[in-house]
């Protein structure tokens, strides 16, 4: 993963981190996720964070919220850096955020303008700053890919998916292809590229799977 000049170091991580949970949405280290920011809490997250260090951690619910309360979340989220952005007349945030480091909740913090914060232990994850080169079978991750765009009906831009490096192009598509939270989570707590590449593999083979089971319905 290719670092920007204007990421933090590990020492420059923050204690604090506020927190955007949305079920099925899978940020990345190294991954782009764009966001259309509108509702008053997030907006002044989004406020608050262009103001200091532009890092916001994207983590999936895992239940749903109640009238009790706002909704528990996944142990592991990854935090991401504003690096693009811009103001609609309507109020809202368009932003890009790109994945940084992934974190564990040591703890929730009280609500800040209505938004969550939490305290990030980072310590688990800071290989995540250095580009992942492990080893894995390319040839066969693209074709079980191929044989799942195919399944799924999506179109696949085959001469760039070829000259995309590895981690780049398990990224992109670990974050793009429509699978469950609790696929996605996996993918997240993957330790390593080829950890993922297998995770990532099986989701694929198990989505066509069930796909076949199914059948054609008429």
């Amino acid at each position: 993963m290719s670092r920007s000049l204007f990421d933090p170091g590990f020492e420059g991580l923050p204690q604090v981190l506020p927190i955007f949970p949305l079920p099925g949405v899978l940020l990345l280290p190294g991954g782009r996720l764009p966001l259309n920011i509108f509702e008053p809490r997030y907006v002044a997250m989004v406020r608050d964070a262009l103001g200091g260090d532009r890092l916001i951690g994207m983590i999936q619910p895992s239940e749903p919220g109640d009238d009790k309360g706002a909704a528990k979340v996944y142990a592991i989220g990854c935090a991401g850096r504003i690096t693009a952005f811009s103001e609609t007349d309507d109020g809202r945030y368009l932003i890009t955020l790109s994945g940084l480091i992934r974190f564990e909740v040591a703890r929730e913090l009280p609500l800040l303008s209505g938004y969550r914060r939490v305290a990030p232990d980072f310590t688990p994850y800071r290989g995540d700053l250095e580009a992942d080169t492990g080893p894995f079978d390319r040839e066969g991750f693209l074709e079980t890919l191929g044989a799942y765009l195919k399944a799924a009906g999506i179109e696949g831009d085959w001469s760039a998916i070829e000259d995309t490096e590895n981690e780049h192009l398990v990224t992109s598509f670990a974050m793009i292809c429509p699978f469950g939270p609790s696929e996605k989570q996996a993918l997240l707590e993957a330790m390593t590229l080829p950890e993922r590449v297998e995770t990532l593999t099986a989701i694929m083979k198990m989505a066509m799977h069930e796909k076949q089971k199914d059948g054609p319905r008429h």
